[in-house]
């Protein structure tokens, strides 16, 4: 997927041992990725997908600016905050429970798409779903 803020960017699927590299889109408000031989195509990415960086990831603090490392190579694209429509919500989850927004990604870092995810396309990733449990009791024992 490729978050609204790319619509007038050409974009592509990615595809299995593509060589990516995070960038900032010219005219648009927003990083992603593209392809490491064309930085003006984004490459869009389905949750589920799995990448490796090339080094420990980098990206800009939501808070303080601060050039941030995430001790990790090795990432699963997923989107956040998809009830809010002009939010942006590609975003990649690391091992160690980090969640960090592609549009914080500091440009020039590398990395390879390993494995796409067995959904079909057009077929969203789950939210989480809120169960709630209901005791039941055998018919004969109503009255």
């Amino acid at each position: 997927m490729c978050d609204y803020s790319l619509e007038h960017v050409a974009s592509r699927p990615a595809m299995v041992a593509d060589r990516l590299v995070t960038t900032s889109f010219p005219n648009t408000i927003t990083r992603g990725f593209a392809a490491a031989d064309d930085v003006n195509t984004a490459v869009c990415l389905r949750p589920g997908t799995e990448i490796a960086f090339d080094r420990d990831v980098v990206y800009e603090h939501p808070v303080t600016y601060a050039q941030t490392i995430v001790p990790a190579t090795t990432a699963r694209f997923r989107q956040v905050d998809t009830h809010l429509p002009r939010a942006h919500h590609d975003a990649l989850e690391f091992a160690n429970g980090d969640i960090v927004p592609l549009t914080k990604l500091m440009p020039g870092q590398r990395a390879t798409v390993l494995q796409l995810p067995t959904m079909p396309l057009g077929v969203a990733e789950a939210e989480p779903v809120e169960v709630t449990i209901v005791e039941t009791r055998p018919a004969d024992t109503l009255a």
